[in-house]
């Protein structure tokens, strides 16, 4: 990954810059002091450009190519349009980075320091150029969580339907058929008692009476 400071003449802003929905929200004079703060990176595949833990107060604008967010080996988004942000939340709190921010393919994009910019845009002197920021970030926030919700119903959905799937595979085995057979075989399966043959003795003649 390099780094190079973002040097541009004041007044003049690249169209390409000019197009990207966060650097829109900003007058001329506050977009100069957004540039003057950022630099400029180029990234080659697989390399790191937020490290997951460390501390970072940069917000970076995607230019070209495209990222992945990564909490250990666990994909959780990707992003690939241009003029998409991420690492905004480093504006709202200065926690820790909970995720990884790795490139995806050969990718280009803007690093804006915030510290550096409050430094050059105290928060106090400038209200109207932090109410933009802090509206454009609301939105991207909000935007975001609409599409994970969105995401999330449709897994839900796959969800119910294996399980409907699953179930009448179940009871399509469990067939009505098979159990009044078993019933008969157990009805006429009843264990047979042995017959016994008694010996009836012959009967007296009388002429053995006689005899006697």
């Amino acid at each position: 990954m390099k780094e190079y400071a973002f040097i541009h003449e004041h007044g003049k802003i690249p169209d390409v810059l000019r197009a990207v929905p966060f650097l829109g929200s900003f007058n001329d004079d506050q977009l100069n002091d957004v540039l003057n703060a950022s630099s400029y990176i180029k990234c080659d595949p697989g390399d790191t450009i937020i490290e997951d833990g460390a501390i970072d107060s940069r917000i970076y604008i995607l230019l070209s190519g495209s990222v992945s967010i990564r909490k250990g080996d666990k994909i959780y988004a990707k992003i690939d349009g241009l003029g998409e942000i991420f690492g905004e939340l480093a504006v709202i709190n200065e926690d820790r980075r909970s995720a990884s921010v790795i490139a995806t393919e050969e990718t280009v994009c803007i690093a804006v320091d915030q510290k550096f910019l409050q430094d050059i845009q105290p928060r106090e002197e400038h209200p109207a150029f932090y109410a933009a920021l802090y509206e454009f970030i609301a939105r991207t926030t909000a935007a975001r969580l609409k599409n994970t919700s969105m995401r999330l119903a449709q897994l839900e959905m796959q969800l119910n339907k294996l399980k409907g799937s699953s179930s009448d595979k179940k009871k399509s085995l469990k067939s009505p058929l098979v159990k009044r057979d078993v019933g008969k075989k157990l009805v006429n399966s009843k264990p047979k008692l042995p017959v016994i043959k008694r010996k009836v003795a012959p009967a007296k003649t009388k002429r053995a009476k006689a005899l006697r």
